[in-house]
Protein backbone atom coordinates (compact mmCIF):
# COMPACT_ATOMS: atom_id res chain seq x y z
CA UNK A 1 0.00 0.00 0.00
CA UNK A 2 2.62 1.95 1.09
CA UNK A 3 4.52 1.68 -2.43
CA UNK A 4 2.31 3.63 -3.91
CA UNK A 5 1.79 7.13 -1.62
CA UNK A 6 3.01 10.27 -3.63
CA UNK A 7 6.06 12.17 -2.11
CA UNK A 8 4.59 15.28 -1.89
CA UNK A 9 7.03 17.03 0.56
CA UNK A 10 10.62 17.94 0.93
CA UNK A 11 12.86 17.56 3.93
CA UNK A 12 12.67 14.96 6.64
CA UNK A 13 9.13 13.38 6.19
CA UNK A 14 10.17 12.14 2.31
CA UNK A 15 14.02 11.24 4.07
CA UNK A 16 11.47 9.08 6.17
CA UNK A 17 9.26 8.08 3.83
CA UNK A 18 12.05 7.01 1.31
CA UNK A 19 13.80 5.36 4.10
CA UNK A 20 10.52 3.06 4.68
CA UNK A 21 10.17 1.93 1.85
CA UNK A 22 13.82 1.04 1.50
CA UNK A 23 13.69 -0.61 4.20
CA UNK A 24 10.73 -3.10 3.41
CA UNK A 25 12.45 -3.66 -0.25
CA UNK A 26 11.15 -0.71 -1.74
CA UNK A 27 11.01 -0.24 -5.79
CA UNK A 28 13.82 -1.68 -7.71
CA UNK A 29 15.88 0.81 -10.39
CA UNK A 30 15.63 -1.24 -13.66
CA UNK A 31 17.38 -0.57 -16.73
CA UNK A 32 17.80 -2.74 -19.72
CA UNK A 33 20.32 -5.74 -19.79
CA UNK A 34 20.66 -5.46 -23.81
CA UNK A 35 23.41 -3.16 -25.23
CA UNK A 36 20.99 0.09 -26.99
CA UNK A 37 22.08 0.79 -30.14
CA UNK A 38 22.05 3.97 -31.78
CA UNK A 39 23.08 5.57 -34.97
CA UNK A 40 25.27 8.99 -35.19
CA UNK A 41 22.82 12.07 -35.84
CA UNK A 42 19.70 10.26 -34.41
CA UNK A 43 18.10 10.58 -31.07
CA UNK A 44 17.93 7.60 -28.96
CA UNK A 45 16.34 6.45 -25.68
CA UNK A 46 18.51 5.19 -22.61
CA UNK A 47 15.76 3.50 -20.65
CA UNK A 48 14.89 3.09 -16.83
CA UNK A 49 12.18 3.37 -14.65
CA UNK A 50 11.37 2.57 -10.78
CA UNK A 51 9.29 -1.00 -10.14
CA UNK A 52 6.90 -1.19 -8.39
CA UNK A 53 6.13 2.53 -9.75
CA UNK A 54 6.81 5.73 -7.33
CA UNK A 55 6.13 8.71 -8.14
CA UNK A 56 9.98 10.86 -8.56
CA UNK A 57 9.05 14.09 -9.18
CA UNK A 58 10.81 14.83 -5.60
CA UNK A 59 13.43 12.91 -5.58
CA UNK A 60 16.86 13.29 -7.33
CA UNK A 61 17.76 11.74 -10.16
CA UNK A 62 21.43 11.11 -11.25
CA UNK A 63 22.61 9.92 -15.11
CA UNK A 64 26.47 9.30 -14.91
CA UNK A 65 29.50 7.84 -17.31
CA UNK A 66 31.93 6.08 -14.82
CA UNK A 67 34.50 6.76 -17.18
CA UNK A 68 33.98 10.67 -17.69
CA UNK A 69 35.25 13.32 -15.65
CA UNK A 70 32.91 14.87 -14.43
CA UNK A 71 30.71 11.99 -14.73
CA UNK A 72 27.52 13.27 -14.67
CA UNK A 73 25.75 13.13 -17.79
CA UNK A 74 22.24 14.47 -16.35
CA UNK A 75 20.87 15.55 -12.86
CA UNK A 76 17.63 16.25 -11.03
CA UNK A 77 17.15 17.29 -7.69
CA UNK A 78 14.09 19.21 -6.09
CA UNK A 79 12.49 19.76 -9.63
CA UNK A 80 15.73 21.14 -11.36
CA UNK A 81 18.02 20.16 -13.65
CA UNK A 82 21.84 20.64 -12.55
CA UNK A 83 23.26 22.09 -15.67
CA UNK A 84 26.19 23.51 -14.40
CA UNK A 85 28.06 19.70 -12.83
CA UNK A 86 27.12 17.83 -16.22
CA UNK A 87 29.90 17.11 -18.66
CA UNK A 88 30.20 19.61 -21.68
CA UNK A 89 29.92 17.46 -24.06
CA UNK A 90 26.50 16.57 -22.70
CA UNK A 91 25.09 20.25 -22.87
CA UNK A 92 21.80 20.69 -24.62
CA UNK A 93 20.96 16.98 -25.81
CA UNK A 94 20.03 15.23 -22.72
CA UNK A 95 16.66 15.71 -21.11
CA UNK A 96 13.62 13.73 -18.55
CA UNK A 97 10.45 12.93 -19.59
CA UNK A 98 8.79 15.39 -16.60
CA UNK A 99 5.79 14.39 -17.33
CA UNK A 100 6.12 10.65 -16.82
CA UNK A 101 8.36 10.66 -13.37
CA UNK A 102 5.08 10.66 -11.37
CA UNK A 103 4.48 7.36 -12.81
CA UNK A 104 8.54 6.22 -11.76
CA UNK A 105 9.55 7.05 -15.96
CA UNK A 106 13.58 8.36 -15.34
CA UNK A 107 14.41 7.69 -18.44
CA UNK A 108 17.06 9.50 -20.64
CA UNK A 109 16.83 11.31 -24.26
CA UNK A 110 19.82 11.83 -25.73
CA UNK A 111 19.39 13.77 -28.76
CA UNK A 112 22.16 13.72 -31.78
CA UNK A 113 23.92 11.01 -31.04
CA UNK A 114 27.53 10.95 -31.47
CA UNK A 115 30.32 8.36 -31.58
CA UNK A 116 31.93 9.70 -28.18
CA UNK A 117 28.34 8.96 -26.52
CA UNK A 118 29.19 4.86 -26.60
CA UNK A 119 29.59 3.80 -22.75
CA UNK A 120 27.80 2.47 -19.97
CA UNK A 121 25.15 4.67 -18.31
CA UNK A 122 24.64 4.41 -14.81
CA UNK A 123 21.18 5.48 -13.83
CA UNK A 124 21.11 6.21 -9.67
CA UNK A 125 18.29 7.27 -7.56
CA UNK A 126 20.19 8.06 -4.07
CA UNK A 127 17.11 8.57 -1.88
CA UNK A 128 16.24 5.16 -2.47
CA UNK A 129 20.41 3.73 -2.91
CA UNK A 130 19.46 1.85 -6.28
CA UNK A 131 20.99 2.41 -9.53
CA UNK A 132 20.75 0.17 -13.18
CA UNK A 133 23.21 0.17 -15.68
CA UNK A 134 22.54 0.29 -19.53
CA UNK A 135 24.64 0.08 -22.02
CA UNK A 136 24.93 2.40 -25.24
CA UNK A 137 26.77 1.20 -28.41
CA UNK A 138 26.93 3.58 -31.49
CA UNK A 139 27.08 2.85 -35.03
CA UNK A 140 27.02 4.51 -38.73
CA UNK A 141 26.98 3.47 -41.87
CA UNK A 142 26.87 4.84 -45.60
CA UNK A 143 26.39 3.17 -49.37
CA UNK A 144 29.72 2.55 -50.60
CA UNK A 145 30.35 4.11 -54.46
CA UNK A 146 32.26 2.21 -57.09
CA UNK A 147 34.33 4.15 -59.69
CA UNK A 148 36.16 2.77 -62.81
CA UNK A 149 39.60 4.12 -62.40
CA UNK A 150 41.34 2.20 -65.01
CA UNK A 151 39.86 0.65 -68.55
CA UNK A 152 42.39 -1.52 -70.77
CA UNK A 153 41.31 -3.90 -73.58
CA UNK A 154 41.41 -7.07 -71.25
CA UNK A 155 41.38 -5.85 -67.66
CA UNK A 156 39.51 -3.14 -65.49
CA UNK A 157 40.25 -1.71 -62.01
CA UNK A 158 37.41 -0.67 -59.89
CA UNK A 159 37.63 1.11 -56.72
CA UNK A 160 35.08 0.79 -53.95
CA UNK A 161 34.92 3.83 -51.25
CA UNK A 162 32.82 4.38 -48.49
CA UNK A 163 32.75 7.04 -45.65
CA UNK A 164 31.01 7.81 -42.40
CA UNK A 165 31.28 4.23 -40.63
CA UNK A 166 31.32 3.07 -37.08
CA UNK A 167 32.93 0.13 -36.06
CA UNK A 168 35.06 0.10 -38.63
CA UNK A 169 34.19 -2.25 -41.39
CA UNK A 170 35.70 -4.28 -43.66
CA UNK A 171 35.00 -4.47 -47.76
CA UNK A 172 34.51 -7.64 -49.40
CA UNK A 173 34.14 -7.88 -53.36
CA UNK A 174 32.18 -10.40 -55.26
CA UNK A 175 31.40 -11.61 -59.05
CA UNK A 176 27.81 -11.55 -60.48
CA UNK A 177 28.08 -15.39 -58.79
CA UNK A 178 28.48 -14.04 -55.57
CA UNK A 179 31.80 -15.76 -55.13
CA UNK A 180 34.91 -13.11 -53.36
CA UNK A 181 37.29 -11.88 -55.32
CA UNK A 182 40.64 -11.50 -54.77
CA UNK A 183 41.66 -7.77 -53.87
CA UNK A 184 43.98 -5.33 -52.62
CA UNK A 185 44.18 -4.29 -49.09
CA UNK A 186 41.50 -1.89 -47.54
CA UNK A 187 42.73 1.32 -46.90
CA UNK A 188 41.49 2.98 -43.50
CA UNK A 189 41.35 6.35 -42.15
CA UNK A 190 39.85 7.49 -39.06
CA UNK A 191 38.07 11.02 -39.33
CA UNK A 192 38.21 13.95 -36.12
CA UNK A 193 34.98 12.15 -35.66
CA UNK A 194 36.08 9.16 -35.11
CA UNK A 195 34.22 8.14 -38.22
CA UNK A 196 35.91 5.67 -40.94
CA UNK A 197 36.13 5.91 -44.74
CA UNK A 198 37.64 2.31 -46.39
CA UNK A 199 38.22 2.03 -49.78
CA UNK A 200 39.84 -0.74 -52.08
CA UNK A 201 40.57 -1.74 -55.45
CA UNK A 202 40.44 -4.93 -57.48
CA UNK A 203 41.42 -5.91 -61.36
CA UNK A 204 39.64 -8.07 -62.91
CA UNK A 205 39.13 -9.73 -66.56
CA UNK A 206 36.20 -8.38 -68.33
CA UNK A 207 35.40 -11.77 -69.60
CA UNK A 208 35.22 -13.12 -65.93
CA UNK A 209 31.81 -11.71 -64.40
CA UNK A 210 28.71 -10.12 -65.66
CA UNK A 211 28.66 -7.84 -63.06
CA UNK A 212 30.91 -6.86 -59.81
CA UNK A 213 29.99 -6.01 -56.22
CA UNK A 214 31.51 -4.21 -53.55
CA UNK A 215 30.14 -4.69 -49.39
CA UNK A 216 30.85 -2.80 -47.05
CA UNK A 217 29.80 -4.53 -43.58
CA UNK A 218 30.83 -3.82 -39.61
CA UNK A 219 28.90 -5.62 -36.54
CA UNK A 220 25.71 -3.66 -37.55
CA UNK A 221 24.89 -3.42 -40.58
CA UNK A 222 25.67 -4.10 -44.32
CA UNK A 223 25.40 -1.72 -47.41
CA UNK A 224 26.72 -2.77 -50.64
CA UNK A 225 26.65 -1.46 -54.38
CA UNK A 226 26.74 -3.19 -57.75
CA UNK A 227 28.43 -2.27 -61.41
CA UNK A 228 27.48 -3.79 -64.29
CA UNK A 229 29.30 -5.42 -67.24
CA UNK A 230 27.57 -2.74 -69.90
CA UNK A 231 29.32 -0.08 -67.82
CA UNK A 232 33.20 -1.80 -67.53
CA UNK A 233 33.15 -3.24 -70.97
CA UNK A 234 31.44 -0.70 -73.07
CA UNK A 235 34.96 0.81 -74.09
CA UNK A 236 38.37 0.24 -74.44
CA UNK A 237 39.96 3.54 -73.30
CA UNK A 238 40.79 4.49 -70.22
CA UNK A 239 38.81 6.25 -68.13
CA UNK A 240 41.29 8.32 -66.41
CA UNK A 241 39.56 7.92 -63.22
CA UNK A 242 36.25 9.24 -63.99
CA UNK A 243 33.07 8.14 -61.14
CA UNK A 244 31.02 5.52 -62.64
CA UNK A 245 28.88 5.65 -58.83
CA UNK A 246 25.83 7.04 -60.78
CA UNK A 247 25.29 3.81 -62.66
CA UNK A 248 25.14 1.86 -59.63
CA UNK A 249 22.27 -0.89 -59.26
CA UNK A 250 21.66 0.37 -55.59
CA UNK A 251 20.97 3.67 -56.07
CA UNK A 252 19.49 3.79 -59.56
CA UNK A 253 16.87 1.71 -61.46
CA UNK A 254 17.02 1.17 -65.43
CA UNK A 255 13.87 3.68 -66.04
CA UNK A 256 15.93 6.11 -63.87
CA UNK A 257 18.52 6.19 -65.97
CA UNK A 258 16.43 6.77 -68.47
CA UNK A 259 14.20 9.69 -66.85
CA UNK A 260 17.69 11.15 -65.56
CA UNK A 261 18.85 11.39 -68.90
CA UNK A 262 16.14 12.64 -71.07
CA UNK A 263 14.51 15.34 -68.74
CA UNK A 264 17.13 17.57 -68.99
CA UNK A 265 17.49 17.08 -72.91
CA UNK A 266 13.42 18.07 -73.04
CA UNK A 267 14.53 20.76 -70.71
CA UNK A 268 16.79 22.21 -72.91
CA UNK A 269 14.95 21.90 -76.12
CA UNK A 270 11.58 23.49 -74.49
CA UNK A 271 14.20 26.29 -73.21
CA UNK A 272 15.62 26.72 -76.66
CA UNK A 273 12.12 26.97 -78.57
CA UNK A 274 11.21 29.79 -76.43
CA UNK A 275 14.49 31.68 -76.77
CA UNK A 276 14.13 31.39 -80.73
CA UNK A 277 10.75 32.13 -80.24
CA UNK A 278 11.63 35.36 -78.28
CA UNK A 279 14.40 36.28 -80.60
CA UNK A 280 12.28 36.18 -84.17
CA UNK A 281 9.35 38.34 -82.48
CA UNK A 282 11.90 40.57 -81.41
CA UNK A 283 13.69 41.16 -85.04
CA UNK A 284 10.34 41.32 -86.52
CA UNK A 285 10.32 44.67 -84.71
CA UNK A 286 13.34 45.63 -85.66
CA UNK A 287 13.16 44.62 -89.31
CA UNK A 288 10.58 47.22 -89.87
CA UNK A 289 11.56 50.57 -91.33
CA UNK A 290 11.10 54.08 -90.24
CA UNK A 291 9.17 54.91 -92.79
CA UNK A 292 6.05 51.74 -91.78
CA UNK A 293 6.47 52.96 -88.57
CA UNK A 294 5.48 56.74 -89.73
CA UNK A 295 2.78 55.04 -91.56
CA UNK A 296 1.56 52.91 -88.67
CA UNK A 297 1.10 56.20 -86.81
CA UNK A 298 -0.28 58.04 -89.31
CA UNK A 299 -2.70 55.41 -89.87
CA UNK A 300 -3.12 55.14 -86.07
CA UNK A 301 -3.87 58.66 -86.04
CA UNK A 302 -6.52 58.72 -88.95
CA UNK A 303 -8.33 55.67 -87.26
CA UNK A 304 -8.90 57.72 -84.14
CA UNK A 305 -9.82 61.31 -85.65
CA UNK A 306 -12.31 59.38 -87.99
CA UNK A 307 -14.00 57.71 -85.35
CA UNK A 308 -13.64 61.34 -83.36
CA UNK A 309 -15.61 62.47 -86.22
CA UNK A 310 -18.30 60.27 -86.52
CA UNK A 311 -19.40 60.83 -83.17
CA UNK A 312 -19.08 64.64 -83.24
CA UNK A 313 -21.66 63.75 -86.72
CA UNK A 314 -23.63 61.14 -84.41
CA UNK A 315 -23.94 63.87 -82.10
CA UNK A 316 -24.65 66.67 -84.16
CA UNK A 317 -27.77 64.46 -85.56
CA UNK A 318 -29.25 63.77 -82.13
CA UNK A 319 -29.38 67.71 -81.19
CA UNK A 320 -31.41 68.34 -84.84
CA UNK A 321 -33.71 65.82 -84.00
CA UNK A 322 -34.05 67.21 -80.54
CA UNK A 323 -35.05 70.59 -81.86
CA UNK A 324 -37.14 69.32 -84.08
CA UNK A 325 -39.51 67.50 -81.83
CA UNK A 326 -39.40 70.89 -79.54
CA UNK A 327 -40.20 73.53 -82.63
CA UNK A 328 -43.25 70.57 -83.39
CA UNK A 329 -44.49 71.07 -80.18
CA UNK A 330 -44.50 74.76 -80.27
CA UNK A 331 -46.27 74.64 -83.09
CA UNK A 332 -48.97 72.74 -81.66
CA UNK A 333 -49.28 74.66 -78.62
CA UNK A 334 -49.78 77.73 -80.77
CA UNK A 335 -51.67 76.31 -82.50
CA UNK A 336 -54.47 75.48 -79.96
CA UNK A 337 -53.86 78.74 -78.61
CA UNK A 338 -54.86 80.13 -81.62
CA UNK A 339 -58.10 78.07 -81.95
CA UNK A 340 -59.21 79.24 -78.44
CA UNK A 341 -58.59 82.90 -79.33
CA UNK A 342 -61.23 82.66 -82.06
CA UNK A 343 -63.85 80.62 -80.39
CA UNK A 344 -63.75 83.45 -77.42
CA UNK A 345 -64.23 85.80 -80.06
CA UNK A 346 -67.31 84.08 -81.67
CA UNK A 347 -68.89 84.02 -77.96
CA UNK A 348 -68.30 87.42 -77.09
CA UNK A 349 -70.28 88.42 -80.69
Amino acid sequence: MMLHVKVRQSGAFTVVFLALIHSCGGSQVIGQSQPIVGTVGDDIILPCHLEPAVDASGMTVEWTRPDLDPRLVHGRREGLDLKSEKHPSYRGRTSLFTDELKHGNISLKLSEVKVSDEGVYRCFIPELGKESFVHLVVGAVSSPVIRLMNNSSRRVVLQCESAGWYPEPEVLWLDGEGKLLSAGPTETVRGPDDLYTVSSRVTVEKRHSNSFTCRVKNTFQTRETQTYERVIVGSDRSSGGVSYHSLNSSSYSPLMLSLVVCLPVLFILAATFVILKFRQEKFKNKSRSPEDQADQTEEDSFRSDHKGFQEMVEEEQMGLTLMAGREEEYNMKVKVNSELTVKDSEFTL
